[in-house]
Parts: C-alpha cells; structure tokens; sequence
C-alpha cells in the first residue's frame, strides 16, 4: 500500500521547513497547508479507484493523532478533501511519525561539521564553499544545490575528495586517484561532476574551460596527458638531444617527461604559436616558429612547459590561434591571465572572420548571450559586434595554411 499518510506529513514538514515560521522569526499565525490537486495527488481524483477511499482513510488517522486538520470541499466531512494543515503545536510526533530528523537539529549538526573542515583547511576554495553554506544554513536557505543535510557522511566524502585534490602532487589516473582516497577504483567518478561544479563556483580559474583540463591542473588525467609541439629546436632530457625539426608533424611528450625536458636556445625562431585543436596543429606549417598544440584550456603542465619556453625565448612573439567564436576567446584570455607571456590572438581578427565567412556557423543563443558580455572588451570588440549582426562564428579548422 502507498504510504500516502507519511507522503502527505512529509510535504507539509517540507513546507513548514522552508517557512520563517519554523526560524521562529515569524509572530504571525500562518497555516502551513498542502492542497489537494490533481498536480498533487491525481489519484485521489480517480472516485472509483480504491484510493480515494484509503487517502481518506489514513488522512483521518493523522488528524486523530492531532498531527494536521482536515479541510473540506464545501464544509462537507467525508466527502472531498480540499487542502490539509499541518498542526504545528505537535511537531514532534509529527516527526517521530514519519521518521524523520528535524530541519533544525540537521542544520546545527551540519554547523558543527562545516566549522570542523573550517578549522582543518587551508584551501582556498574549501574555505570559500564553507563560507558560502555557513551562510545559506544560517539564512535558513537552501544548500541542496550542493549538499543533503541529511547525508553528513556524503558531505564528509565530498570535502574529503577535495582536500586529496588540492593536496595531489603526483601524476595519477582517476582510478588510480580515487583508489587511494576511498579504497574503491569508482567512488571519485560518482562525484567528480559535482566537485567539478564546486570548482567553477568558488574558484575564479575554473568558471571556463572543461573537467579534463581542471583535473589535471591537479596532476589528475582522464587519459594519458599528451603536448604535442614542433618547430626548429632543440630539446634535451636526460642529456640526451632531439632535433624537433625532423619530426614533420610535430613530437608528442607526456605531461610526466614535459617537467624534465629543456628547451635549447635557437637563433631560428621568431614567433611561438599556441594552436588550440589537433587538426590545425597537424596542418599548420610555418618557418622559424615553435607551434605547441594547446588542447582548448591550457593546464598545469602545459603552463609550466610556456613559461620554460618564455625563459629562453622572451624576445619572440606570443600568438594563440583558435576559434573565433565564445569559447575561444575565453581559452585566449585564460592563456594570458594565467600565464603573464604575452600572447597576441593569431588569425582570429575580422578580416579573417571575413575572408572564410562561407565557413562559418549560425550562433545559439548561448553564443550570443557570451558574446554579449565581450561587448565591452577592446581587443575584439569590433569582432564580436560583427559576429552579432552576422549570426556567425568560425571553427579553427576552415582557416587555411597561406603560408
């Protein structure tokens, strides 16, 4: 049988929850309701099914036990059940009832364990997730965006998992990671999605971009973390020297041997170029450059690879080439912002847009609503005002090697 008796008590306990009544910041005498709707309870709109009759009867046992009161259709008892009230001078048998924890004591237990992960912390984003939940707890708003208040063991994995994060120094892979924070090779995955979310909410690096390249500023990989690059130069790692030039299509070094490689000082190069996707990368020629495959947004190792290279090549000019469109425009000022080189964008201006227009691609609505905050930027502000009026953007990959 459905339990409608506990389902009924559990809506209007939610209802008295969410109300200032139950803060104690409201004197006046409000009735917490829930109405009987066909939205609510179509099944007690079906007067032949056997329901009807056991809706009423379990509603009348509440109101025997004085847990809520019956109003009814027309003042006419037994007939049809309009709306109920939740009797607030009996809330604790009304919680006894239906199992249940109060929303008061939760929270209070909830306080303590946020001010214990305070105490413990020294990372910045924890501090400010704490912070931001102290203060919805407090407001008697809702946190459930988040965390269940009812689940204090979830909300210790989740902060656990964070701390492991913030704390990983080496190269692993996920399941490699979540073997060692929780003993079980899939845990990490089954909140990873909403660690990720806490990331872009609390920590100003992570607004943009995607989880791969956020896991891995933290030494976590998906896959095997690969930067490809190729040019005229010379790199050397374990005193051994490589001359990246013969390799035509460029030289893939995983993220772990990148932090032991040297880059060897050239007198042939002028410019370095980030190229944002693998196709261009591969396609792309050009004398006397270092062209690195960047990967859409850049992560720790591909930083640390940029600021080896900008230390023996200070003199050269930084270009980033990607698509002109929304996201592209945010992996170039992430690149900048993150890594203090100069970069310049590279094939990514309005005569570009223009000459392979017949390429492009119609913008969504999410397009436009980023562009539109780009307005105001004054590197591309002419660009995104024609990309507005045009409906159009464009992908990398259309824009042809003339060189």
């Amino acid at each position: 049988m459905v339990p409608y008796d506990k389902i009924v008590l559990n809506k209007l306990l939610d209802s008295y929850e969410s109300s200032l009544l139950s803060t104690r910041k409201n004197e006046r005498a409000i009735h917490i309701e829930w109405r009987f709707t066909k939205k609510n309870i179509l099944v007690y709109f079906d007067e032949s099914s056997e329901e009807y009759e056991i809706i009423h009867i379990l509603m009348q046992q509440l109101e025997e036990k004085s847990l809520i009161k019956i109003i009814w259709k027309d003042n006419k008892p037994g007939h049809v059940i309009l709306k109920v009230q939740l009797n607030v001078e009996n809330l604790d048998n009304a919680y006894k009832y239906v199992k249940r924890i109060p929303k008061e004591d939760l929270v209070a237990e909830n306080m303590e364990v946020l001010l214990e992960i305070l105490e413990e912390t020294n990372s910045l984003v924890i501090r400010n997730f704490v912070n931001y939940l102290q203060g919805r707890l407090q407001e008697n708003k809702s946190v459930k965006e988040f965390i269940e208040l009812d689940n204090i063991t979830g909300t210790r994995k989740l902060f656990h998992a964070i701390q492991a994060i913030e704390k990983n120094k080496e190269p692993l892979y996920l399941r490699e990671f979540s073997i060692r924070v929780f003993q079980d090779s899939k845990a990490f995955e089954q909140i990873m999605s909403k660690i990720y979310y806490v990331y872009r909410c609390f920590d100003d690096c992570y607004q943009n971009g995607d989880m791969g390249e956020w896991l891995a500023d933290y030494n976590i990989y998906q896959n095997p973390n690969y930067v490809y690059l190729k040019g005229d130069i010379f790199i050397r790692i374990e005193n051994q020297e490589i001359n990246l030039s013969l390799f035509k299509q460029g030289l893939g070094i995983s993220g772990e041997d990148i932090e032991k490689i040297e880059i060897t000082k050239s007198s042939a190069i002028r410019k370095i170029i980030t190229i944002e996707n693998l196709t261009t990368f591969f396609r792309w020629q050009e004398n006397n450059n270092l062209i690195i495959y960047l990967g859409g947004y850049h992560n720790k190792t591909r930083r640390n690879l940029l600021n080896k290279i900008y230390q023996v090549y200070p003199e050269a000019v930084y270009n980033h080439f990607g698509d002109i469109d929304a996201g592209g425009f945010e992996i170039y000022q992430n690149l900048c912002e993150r890594t203090s080189i100069p970069f310049k964008m590279y094939h990514m201006d309005l005569r570009t847009l223009k000459k392979y227009e017949k390429y492009g691609k119609k913008l969504t609505e999410n397009d436009r609503k980023r562009l539109q905050g780009m307005q105001d930027n004054e590197e591309i502000k002419e660009l995104v005002k024609y990309m507005l009026e045009k409906n159009v953007k464009l992908e990398q990959e259309c824009v042809l090697c003339s060189n």
